[in-house]
């Protein structure tokens, strides 16, 4: 049956509005799908692989390194059935589809390769004490400064890969307790240091004498984020040194 003409443009514009929608779902589903995959790593993971996914020695899915590379299909098959043998078990209630969405998840969380190969801790021990400079601000086992994290167990969270780009990129990515905040007083006074804590009325430092100070919000004409005083150690080491200095990052694990 031939449909009278006058139909042909409402048809064509509800068939073009029926596209516009599938392609805006289409685009809103590549985020829900990883904010979806991420509650269900937290649902089904996060007990064993903690919430950051740094838990487990060797893997950090918090940044998308894993034992192994495996393919999306591999991955998969391991977070829905375990590996046999292994601390890894079958996560029997997850359907197909939410696995998918945690592989994505996961994939999302990739940084970029730069790991070292060949480093000797112990020679990265005496760069991280001197030519490094790194104790001035990062202390291990109660010794060196305090405006740094305490790197005393920064083997157990993080990489070689992603030691690796912190010292070559130290702004790329900022841990939440190690960001550098700037106050400035009605008096014109400035203060710069570690953020310790900051509520809606007051903010807590450490400052760059390693003093702790607390500012009330309504004394002070301007507070902000700054910008990590750690520098790039590009033109500081070279390629071997800095492969000794992640090798020996990477071996503190909170031991003595």
């Amino acid at each position: 049956m031939t449909k009278p003409a006058s139909l042909w443009p409402a048809l064509a514009k509800a068939l073009a509005l029926l596209v516009l929608t599938k392609a805006a779902h289409a685009q809103h589903e590549t985020g829900a799908d990883v904010f979806s995959g991420e509650q269900y790593f937290q649902n089904y993971c996060a007990s064993c692989h903690g919430a950051a996914g740094n838990l487990i020695v060797g893997v950090d899915l918090g940044h998308g390194a894993f034992r192994q590379p495996y393919t999306d299909a591999e991955l998969k098959n391991i977070v829905m059935n375990g590996i046999t043998g292994k601390a890894m078990p079958a996560t029997p209630n997850m359907s197909s589809a939410q696995a998918d969405e945690v592989v994505k998840y996961l994939r999302s969380r990739a940084v970029p390769s730069t790991e070292l190969t060949g480093g000797i801790a112990e020679r990265g021990k005496a760069l991280f004490a001197g030519k490094g400079n790194c104790a001035n601000c990062h202390r291990i086992a109660g010794m060196g400064g305090r405006l740094g994290p305490d790197l005393s167990k920064i083997g157990v969270t993080r990489t070689a890969s992603h030691l690796t780009e912190s010292l070559l990129e130290p702004n790329k990515e900022v841990q939440p307790n190690s960001r550098y905040f700037t106050v400035v007083t009605k008096q014109g006074q400035r203060t710069e240091g570690r953020l310790l804590n900051q509520d809606p009325f007051t903010v807590q430092m450490l400052d760059t004498n390693e003093q702790l100070r607390s500012f009330n919000k309504r004394d002070l004409q301007s507070f902000a984020f700054a910008a990590s005083p750690m520098p790039s150690v590009k033109d500081q080491l070279n390629e071997q040194e800095l492969a000794d200095l992640v090798q020996y990052l990477v071996s503190l694990r909170g031991g003595k």
